[in-house]
């Protein structure tokens, strides 16, 4: 993908978990910027949506799930009869749960992993051959999580934490085919899922306990914007905010902070109200459960 003034225009762009959130937000930046977008999710209707807001003939809307191989090879295969080979890849579809992990749902824990993780691996292996042909940008969507681990949030903090180390082997192995690999660290960002993670004391009494930079959300827009900017130089990170760089510096020194802390604060936080599991939150956990159910969104 050759950097020029116009990056994006014309070329073709895959966002996946699209249907509202960031990845919504992300589309229609990217449409702004002049490329196709192929929006992938769980929710047809809600795809089409977010499809239907864009100026006509920018986009198309595939529903898929990001951990099911053959699913996305075909959905894949529709992409590039339609709309082309794509040249970016933004891998975002995500899910998280909170609480404590001996409460939590085992099925649901394993679901966050598989959708942030083995779902990112998925995305990546199902559009690679397009992005050495293109010599195109795959942006890995992590979090502060993968950075420093916080308790209450072991499913999205361990999977998270994966994708940084998946992208990172990745950019390796793929560099010497001219495909960039870029990872997006991102704190709270306005989406349904956060919104929902204040709705529980667990979650909502941890952020509220974190520094007051570190629990500010920024808007869904402005986190894509930044994003779409690192996809048109093709960074290998971008830190939304900024000052999650320095974070890298003291990475090391986290855990025992963390724990400390915990140790302290965890306890009186209990006794003032217990803490119990979220299951998957926000709209896009619950269309993700009910799909695998076969039944509408509850």
């Amino acid at each position: 993908m050759p950097v020029d003034r116009k990056p994006l225009h014309g070329r073709v762009a895959v966002v996946t978990g699209a249907a509202r959130g960031l990845g919504a937000a992300m589309a229609e930046v990217l449409v702004e910027r002049g490329a196709r977008v192929a929006l992938l999710g769980r929710e047809e209707r809600t795809l089409a949506r977010v499809r239907d807001s864009l100026p006509e003939g920018t986009s198309a809307c595939w529903e898929a799930d990001v951990t099911d191989d053959r699913g996305m090879f075909r959905v894949g295969a529709e992409i590039r009869a339609r709309l082309g080979p794509p040249s970016v890849v933004v891998a975002n579809a995500g899910v998280a749960e909170g609480g404590p992990f001996t409460e939590s749902d085992p099925a649901v824990w394993r679901r966050v992993v598989e959708v942030n993780l083995i779902g990112s691996a998925i995305t990546a292996r199902t559009f690679l051959p397009d992005l050495i042909d293109t010599r195109g940008y795959l942006l890995q969507v992590a979090s502060l999580a993968s950075i420093g681990a916080a308790p209450m949030m072991s499913a999205y903090c361990a999977s998270k934490a994966g994708v940084e180390s998946f992208a990172h082997a990745l950019r390796a192995e793929v560099a010497h085919r001219r495909v960039g690999v870029g990872i997006a660290y991102i704190n709270w960002t306005d989406t349904d899922m956060v919104r929902d993670a204040d709705e529980h004391a667990v979650l909502r009494k941890l952020r509220g306990h974190m520094p007051a930079p570190a629990r500010k959300v920024f808007p869904a827009a402005y986190v894509a914007g930044r994003l779409v900017a690192a996809v048109e130089r093709r960074r290998a990170s971008v830190y939304v905010p900024r000052w999650l760089r320095s974070t890298q510096l003291v990475r090391a020194a986290m855990p025992p902070v963390v724990t400390w802390l915990s140790r302290r604060e965890l306890p009186r936080l209990a006794a003032a109200e217990p803490f119990s599991a979220t299951g998957l939150l926000g709209a896009g956990g619950r269309a993700d459960q009910a799909a695998d159910r076969g039944g509408p969104p509850v």
